[in-house]
């Protein structure tokens, strides 16, 4: 079926998209709409499981707020999914005209970056110390995010490179 995927009606796919999201969320792959994100969080989870050596994760409760993850140690993981070089949003963080220090909401984020097929290409970690250095405002989003540059993947734990 897949290999005739172009001669199926738009209508039809449609609805076999709806019926694939309803069966990722009933395998617990997903949690909302947000493909990507959900997608991320599970793969990056599943990887960080199966990889001997990494933290050993699960997905933080619902509502939880700045982190999607939590190790075995209690360590608190940010997960951002991408199809870009430059993540979603973090809030909860103070503005840069803040004079406050920020309060450290997570231990490290992870970074997964997809291509166009759905696939993960590279999983990076930062520390906290690390996302400090090289966040950036979003001045509409009035958050920061990170673009994953040359530095940023220089300084981060790599996780996987396809």
């Amino acid at each position: 079926m897949i290999s005739e995927i172009e001669k199926i009606p738009t209508t039809d796919l449609i609805k076999i998209y709806s019926q694939i999201l309803a069966e990722l969320k009933n395998r617990q792959a997903i949690r909302t709409k947000n493909l990507i994100g959900d997608m991320g969080e599970y793969l990056v989870i599943d990887h960080y499981n199966k990889t001997p050596g990494l933290a050993k994760l699960t997905i933080a409760p619902p509502g939880t707020k700045s982190i999607d993850a939590i190790s075995r140690e209690g360590k608190r993981y940010a997960i951002k999914s991408t199809s870009s070089n430059l993540t979603g949003v973090f809030y909860g963080l103070n503005s840069p005209e803040s004079s406050e220090p920020n309060l450290q909401i997570f231990d490290y984020v992870v970074i997964a970056q997809f291509g166009d097929n759905f696939d993960i290409f590279r999983i990076i970690e930062l520390t906290w110390n690390q996302f400090l250095k090289h966040k950036r405002w979003h001045s509409v989003m009035r958050a920061w995010n990170i673009t994953v540059s040359k530095n940023v993947l220089a300084e981060s734990k790599i996780i996987f490179d396809k």
